[in-house]
């Protein structure tokens, strides 16, 4: 029926409207009887956590957790005002729980809830920190939200008996983790004993191939697909067959051709072929194939290790588990023993005197010692060894003419000693006045795209407390070209270059000569 002409089609309901027409209107009941009762009054508010581990067995899962919390909370006059599940995410940390960090992000900023319903102590977490466990319990008490453990059997009634009980739960479910990985790693080593793949992806030229119980070839397996049978295992197989011919030709170019690995990448780069990871080749990527035994047929586990979420390390191989003749080879195992006795040669053929030496042939060639000529030369053994023993270009250098470095150092200790009172030598030190203690640093030039510049490095010893910088001309004279006053307390702890581009360097710490401790010390 039309509104009459006199009221506008969109007025309110008049009082005498009915509740339903109110509530449709957004407007309040009109009488008390009308008012509808609010299901939830006068019982807690809480939200429900819930967590299922691809570990965990079915009783864990989030359903099953999720219809024993609603009843206990029914039973308990709980109202569960809102619900978060993570879903195969582990309990070891919070680190990859959404779920679990959007209910801590409530727990701080709302106030519509007094508690957390879990079902467990091993549900919110089986952190192997248990003081970090209880850090987040502490963090919803702190903002008025009590954790309610379901099924713990006993209620927070304030007596010293819960939290030893949560405290004892908490080092139950981080022993599980920890029980669990030693059974998934003794389970995986023992796979990799019969010569199966203990899973991860197959390497570069390798195909991941899934067997029976009896060893029968089932089907090949693609990246990331999982085999389908749980007593079925899997091995590795030749893979595409341009891919076997790289991996054959490395290791021939290795052993019979006397190629290095900067060689043989070199020459895969010019036939345009991609390297394992999809992009150039490099030496190191070289290095990675002829170290790789898995092209000889064997299977190889735990050479890295990561347990209970920790820092994956490398294990020595006395750790690592090698079965010989599990799977067809790419490269006969005698083949790579070669490689590896060639790699063993190679790393004892030159000690730290000859590598001196060759560092030493390369400068005086050159006229400049860079990290490309040390590549270069395969007989160093690489970038690595000479930063790992001499300290890579600089520190050679230093050692090459560490007779210019002790003149030059010499000359800047006299200077400072004729024009000071008092100048007493501690240890590498000079203690001027008995005020203030200066180390000296000369430091050979190096050059970058035909550009000399000078690195120096503040001595962070508390007991020094100005590095002087000596820029010397070259090898030869060692001619003193100025000097930094590097204050340690002023300084970064890293390497300082200057050149010319970084003239900024030498406006504030350049001085032409050490008439400036003067002023420093009385």
């Amino acid at each position: 029926m039309p509104p009459p002409p006199d009221q506008p089609a969109n007025a309110a309901p008049s009082p005498a409207a009915s509740a339903d027409e109110r509530q449709s209107a957004g407007l309040p009941p009109a009488n008390w009887w009308d008012t509808v009762p609010d299901p939830d009054a006068g019982r807690i508010r809480a939200v429900a956590y819930y967590r299922h581990s691809a570990q965990d067995k079915q009783k864990n899962s989030v359903e099953i957790q999720q219809d024993q919390i609603r009843k206990w909370a029914a039973a308990n006059g709980v109202a569960i005002v809102r619900e978060f599940a993570d879903h195969g995410k582990s309990g070891l940390t919070a680190d990859g729980r959404p779920a679990f960090t959007e209910m801590m992000e409530q727990v701080r900023s709302s106030h519509d809830f007094e508690q957390v319903l879990v079902l467990d102590v091993s549900r919110w977490g089986r952190f192997q920190d248990l003081d970090l466990s209880a850090s987040y319990s502490a963090a919803c008490k702190q903002h008025g939200k009590e954790v309610v453990y379901v099924n713990l059997g006993i209620e927070n009634d304030g007596s010293p008996v819960y939290p030893l009980m949560v405290g004892f739960e908490r080092w139950r479910s981080a022993q599980y983790s920890r029980e669990l990985s030693d059974k998934v790693f003794k389970g995986c080593k023992k796979v990799a004993e019969q010569g199966y793949s203990s899973g991860g992806p197959a390497p570069f030229a390798l195909q991941r191939l899934m067997v029976d119980e009896e060893d029968e070839p089932q089907q090949v397996l693609g990246p990331g697909e999982h085999k389908a049978i749980s007593n079925f295992r899997v091995k590795l197989t030749p893979g595409e067959p341009h891919h076997v011919q790289v991996i054959q030709e490395v290791f021939h170019w290795f052993v019979e051709d006397g190629l290095d690995e900067r060689q043989i990448a070199g020459r895969l780069n010019q036939r345009n072929l991609a390297s394992p990871g999809g992009g150039m080749w490099s030496a190191s990527s070289v290095r990675r194939v002829l170290k790789n035994r898995t092209y000889a047929g064997s299977v190889v586990y735990n050479r890295t290790s990561s347990k209970l979420k920790g820092p994956r390390l490398r294990n020595p191989p006395a750790e690592w588990v090698v079965t010989d003749n599990a799977y067809e080879a790419i490269i006969p195992l005698e083949i790579f023993e070669r490689v590896q006795a060639r790699f063993a040669e190679r790393k004892c053929r030159i000690g730290t005197p000859e590598m001196v030496e060759r560092l030493r042939a390369i400068y005086a060639r050159h006229g400049v010692l860079t990290d490309q000529l040390i590549r270069a030369d395969s007989d160093l053994r690489g970038l690595s060894a000479v930063h790992n023993r001499l300290g890579g270009a600089v520190g050679t250098l230093h050692q090459l003419y560490a007779d210019v470095h002790d003149r030059a150092r010499r000359e800047v200790r006299d200077l400072i000693t004729a024009q000071h009172a008092v100048v007493e030598a501690h240890q590498d030190l000079l203690i001027i006045n008995r005020h203030i203690s200066v180390c000296i640093q000369p430091s050979l030039p190096i050059r970058q795209d035909d550009a000399p510049s000078w690195l120096f490095k503040t001595d962070q010893r508390p007991v020094v407390d100005i590095t002087i910088g000596v820029p010397l001309s070259d090898t030869q004279g060692g001619e003193v070209l100025g000097y930094l006053a590097m204050p340690r307390l002023m300084m970064p702890s890293g390497w300082l270059r200057l050149s010319g581009s970084n003239l900024g360097l030498l406006t504030l710490h350049g001085y032409r000569g050490l008439d400036f401790l003067k002023d420093l010390s009385p």
